[in-house]
Order: C-alpha cells, then sequence, then structure tokens
C-alpha cells in the first residue's frame, strides 16, 4: 500500500541537501567552535556563516541571531527572559489565545510568578484584530506575543502592524514564526519586530534546530547556564552539524519560495474544492484568502475528528487533527474552540498541510478514500 503524508506542519522529510550539509560539517568541521586551536577555529568560522545566512534571509545582523534547540526553547526564551529582565518596566504580557503551547504554557508559567497575561482571541477566521490588541494594552504592558501564522489553521496575521503598533507604545513584540518562515516573506526591521522564533523541522531541516532573533538592545535574561556560548543567551556547545541543516534548508526554502508557494497553492484548493464537492456538512477553517498555502484545515459535522484521522491512517493517508504537540489528547482543539467555532465541528477536524511530499497524485487518493470513509463513519453513528 502506498502511503502519502499530509502533516508536513508537524515535521518535514530532511532534505537531501541538508543533510549532505550536516555530514560534510561532522566529517571536516568536527572541532567546538569554543576551542582556541586551529579544529575549533575553523568550526567557529563555519557556524559564524551559518549565523550570517540565517540573519539574511530576516533581515537582521549576524549578532542578533542565536541558535536554540527548536522553536519551543526560543518561544520560552523570548516570553520568560523577557518578562523577567525587564519586570521593572511592567508585569503585563499579551499574546493570543490560539497560540502554540510553547507560548501558552511559558505564560501560565509566568502567571504563576507574579506576571498577569491577557489572552486575545482570534475572528472567526483565526485573524488576530489590531482593535483588540489595542483594547488589551496597559501601562505596565511590557510584551506582546503573537504568532505570525496559526499552526493549526494556517492564518496568517498582520504582524507588521501589530509591531508597529507594539513600537508606537514602547512596548516589545515578539513573534513566534515557526509555520512562516522560509514559506512567506518576513523582514524584522519592516515589521517592527523585536524578537521572533523559527525552527528548522518545519521547512526540511533537521529536528532539534531553531533560532531566535533579538534585537540588538533588547534586555533579555537567559534560561539556560553553563557556559558563554551564544554570548551567554543559549549556553551549551552548539550543534554545528544541525545548524548546517537549518541553514542550508532555509536557504533553498527561501530559494523556492514562490514557486512552491503556487504549486501548493493549486494542490490546496484542489483538495478543498474536491472534499467540498463530494461531501455535504463539511467546513474550512481559518480564513479563505490570508492562509498559508500549503494548509488546510477542514471539520466533518458528524464525524469524530480521531477515527477519522485513524481511518485514514489504515488506508495510507497521514493527516492530523491539530497540532502534532497536542496528538493524543481527545479534547477538541484550543485553537478552534478559540476561533468560536462549535464544539462538536472543532472535535471532527482534520489539518492536512501539504509540502513538498504533495503531489496531484497524492491529492486525488485523499479525494477518492476520505469521502468513502466519512461517509461510512456517518452511518456508523446512527
Amino acid at each position: 500500500m502506498k502511503r502519502y503524508y499530509f502533516d508536513h506542519s508537524a515535521t518535514t522529510r530532511v532534505n537531501a541537501r541538508a543533510i549532505e550539509a550536516m555530514t560534510r560539517v561532522m566529517e571536516s568541521n568536527f572541532g567546538n567552535p569554543s576551542s582556541v586551536h586551529a579544529f575549533g577555529r575553523d568550526a567557529r568560522v563555519v557556524l559564524e556563516e551559518y549565523r550570517e545566512t540565517i540573519a539574511s534571509l530576516l533581515n537582521a545582523d549576524a549578532g542578533e541571531v542565536f541558535f536554540t534547540s527548536g522553536g519551543t526553547e526560543a518561544d520560552n526564551l523570548a516570553l520568560i527572559g523577557v518578562m523577567q529582565a525587564n519586570r521593572s518596566r511592567g508585569r503585563h504580557l499579551i499574546t493570543s489565545a490560539y497560540e502554540h503551547h510553547a507560548i501558552l504554557d511559558a505564560a501560565e508559567y509566568l502567571g504563576k510568578n507574579g506576571f498577569e497575561i491577557s489572552y486575545i482571541k482570534p475572528d472567526r477566521y483565526g485573524q488576530i484584530q489590531l482593535d483588540d490588541v489595542v483594547r488589551a494594552i496597559r501601562p505596565d504592558t511590557q510584551l506582546i506575543s503573537v504568532m505570525h501564522v496559526n499552526n493549526e489553521v494556517g492564518t496568517i496575521n498582520d504582524i507588521g502592524a501589530i509591531g508597529k503598533l507594539a513600537q508606537e507604545r514602547d512596548i516589545l513584540f515578539h513573534t513566534d514564526a515557526v509555520q512562516s518562515f522560509s514559506k512567506i516573506p518576513i523582514d524584522v526591521k519592516a515589521m517592527n519586530i523585536d524578537l521572533l522564533s523559527l525552527s528548522g523541522h518545519k521547512i526540511y531541516g533537521p529536528k532539534g534546530n531553531g533560532a531566535i532573533y533579538i534585537r540588538k538592545g533588547v534586555n533579555i535574561e537567559r534560561r539556560q547556564f553553563g557556559g558563554h556560548q551564544e554570548r551567554e543567551i543559549r549556553t551549551g556547545t552548539e550543534n554545528l552539524p544541525g545548524i548546517a541543516g537549518l541553514t542550508m534548508a532555509a536557504q533553498i526554502c527561501h530559494q523556492e519560495m514562490d514557486s512552491e508557494a503556487e504549486r501548493l497553492l493549486y494542490l490546496r484548493e484542489k483538495l478543498w474544492n474536491g472534499l467540498n464537492d463530494s461531501l455535504a456538512d463539511i467546513q474550512l477553517n481559518g480564513h479563505p484568502e490570508e492562509r498559508l498555502h500549503g494548509l488546510c484545515n477542514v471539520s466533518f459535522g458528524g464525524v469524530e475528528g480521531e477515527a477519522l484521522m485513524l481511518s485514514m491512517d489504515l488506508k495510507g493517508i497521514a493527516a492530523s487533527t491539530g497540532s502534532a504537540c497536542s496528538s493524543g489528547q481527545t479534547s477538541a482543539s484550543h485553537v478552534l474552540l478559540s476561533m468560536g467555532i462549535p464544539p462538536e465541528m472543532a472535535q471532527s477536524s482534520i489539518r492536512f498541510s501539504l509540502g513538498k511530499e504533495t503531489d496531484d497524485e497524492a491529492v486525488d487518493y485523499v479525494l477518492e478514500i476520505v469521502p468513502e470513509i466519512v461517509n461510512n463513519l456517518r452511518k456508523m453513528s446512527f
């Protein structure tokens, strides 16, 4: 049985050129970048070249990029590090109700440790409205954190407008760009972003690698101790092979950004239109236009999402009921509930996330198999 992968928002197959870059570093630049001998110096040169490359993709300075173990660590560092370091300026944080749990759990931690959190709900289409951000601002607001692209429904937020507002109010602005980095354009200067989180394994790089952009002058308290690496913002020996893979994957995605967006948009629309033509009582979740080209979140009325996902898996289709970090949970998606979608429809949702593994054959197979599965499950529920 052939297998078709529709879960690129969870993780991606590592690009062959990224693997080659990682292998080359492991073989030729195995020295510790902190060592002062020739092997260490050679590794340090390579590390800084990668840093400059990632910075250039964000329109940032190299000294503003710090490598991490991934998006979760970067999110935690941004929220907790900034709030702790600047508590004298204020103890109020604004974020959205449908962030990734790397943000929500960090916010919860802050709430238990003397800080106050305001959660903004997205609208019906999954966008954070600027007026709602304005209303949430207080004199003691220190940081605003709103994701660029939602990981479950793919809706794109106008982070440039939010960043401009934050700058005008002298408030720091962070965005979780894990789902948008190297997929849609990002310019940290033009978008008035003070901190940004990114990850490698969503863009065909290795797992366990990411970075955080911290604008020069932002005061942040480190969360990790035990060395002087990454200018003491993120200590521990740098994962140079992983950073090589991350950087190569990011470069490739940037080079292919426009062509891949066009290809995936065609496949996404083919998928949604085909499902909508074949089945009654289904709905698209997320903004119909301002949405990431490779993401299609659909609720199938009268069907339990987990049962549908497992039935699809048995037929060789890999998709998810939401964020991979929340898999195994039986409750409805906090993202969909925050958008005002009724619990029964939220519980019936499937996230199809498209990428390099996706082609016409894969979409055609989904359009052949999924309506049959849905109709069978609906019959069983009566």
